[in-house]
């Protein structure tokens, strides 16, 4: 039986989302939605306590959190981030919640390939002479012909290999563990230390979770060629800032990074200074891509739910 099909009394079920229902299309007519956008203060203890279906406004974890503990009758969380672990953690057992893959995938890949390309072809150099009207020539190596290593071979890090395709590199894949793909063999992460050594340019795109915090470590640093390139458009504790400073400081290695540990990064941090460095704000995400994808999502996963058919991106299954 299907969520509209119920009695009355369980018709009062509400979904609370960060975008009003007209804006979601394809939504059945009459959809009981509370709109909360995360900024504002939360809805009153008798609405939250019909929520069964809650979108966590992008951005706003740490405001959701406290709303969590307020509906009892929650069923589903609904994250448009893909990452998670700031908030799995706070969510009810037997709720079940569901990550926001592939809402990111085209702007983080985007964004990946503009670190990379900036950081390769000096355009933050280009920008400072700028700036000094100073007209700075030179030798800048090229995307072409570069190996570049994809680690945490999901679907933003195909994404990211479609966008460099054209431009004429050579590919390896790393995920937690080994599998063939559409597009060629992908490797487990405990062969990481014969890869590495090969890779010119390494991009980032693995969650954060207890295997994979602090993960890139000195040891795994140590092997990247020199004057290779670490993209990092994930998480920042996936590295271990401290020995990528001291890569850094030394010359060594180059970095891009959106993410950083700590996160935001403080004013007189190394890392700001650190040379060959470009550091973004934690942005992958944050472009005009994300809204259509994140409404497509919400449609499909309101709609499933409704139906009592499973749901997509599941990361805590219900346990009730």
């Amino acid at each position: 039986m299907s969520s509209l099909d119920r009695s009355d009394d369980q018709r009062a079920a509400r979904f609370l989302l960060p975008y009003p229902a007209s804006d979601v299309r394809g939504l059945p007519h009459g959809l009981p939605v509370t709109v909360w956008d995360g900024e504002s203060s939360p809805p009153d203890a008798e609405s939250l306590a019909a929520v069964e279906f809650f979108v966590v406004p992008y951005g706003h974890t740490d405001a959701a959190v406290p709303v969590l503990a307020s509906t009892p009758r929650l069923r589903v969380v609904q994250s448009l981030s893909a990452g998670v672990e700031d908030l799995a953690h706070h969510v009810p057992v037997g709720v079940t919640l569901c990550n926001a893959r592939g809402v990111h995938d085209s702007s983080t890949a985007e964004l990946a390939v503009s670190l990379a390309l900036a950081s390769l072809r000096g355009i933050p150099d280009f920008v400072r002479g700028q700036d000094l009207q100073e007209w700075r020539t030179g030798f800048r190596p090229a995307l072409a012909d570069r190996t570049v290593l994809l680690i945490g071979y999901g679907s933003i890090a195909a994404a990211i290999e479609a966008r460099l395709i054209p431009f004429e590199c050579e590919f390896l894949r790393v995920a937690r563990t080994a599998r063939s793909s559409p597009r060629g063999p992908v490797h487990a992460l405990d062969e990481l230390p014969e890869l590495l050594p090969q890779a010119d340019v390494v991009i980032l795109t693995l969650p954060l979770t207890a295997e994979t915090r602090g993960l890139v470590d000195a040891r795994l640093l140590a092997l990247m060629p020199d004057r290779s390139l670490l993209v990092n458009v994930s998480r920042g504790a996936v590295v271990v800032t401290d020995a990528l400073l001291a890569e850094l400081t030394a010359g060594r290695l180059h970095a891009a990074l959106d993410v950083t540990d700590p996160e935001p990064l403080p004013s007189g941090h190394p890392l700001w200074g650190a040379p060959h460095t470009l550091i973004s704000p934690h942005v992958g995400g944050n472009s005009s891509a994300f809204l259509p994808r994140a409404l497509r999502l919400i449609r499909s996963q309101i709609l499933h739910h409704l139906a009592g058919e499973p749901l997509e991106n599941v990361v805590l299954p219900r346990k009730t």
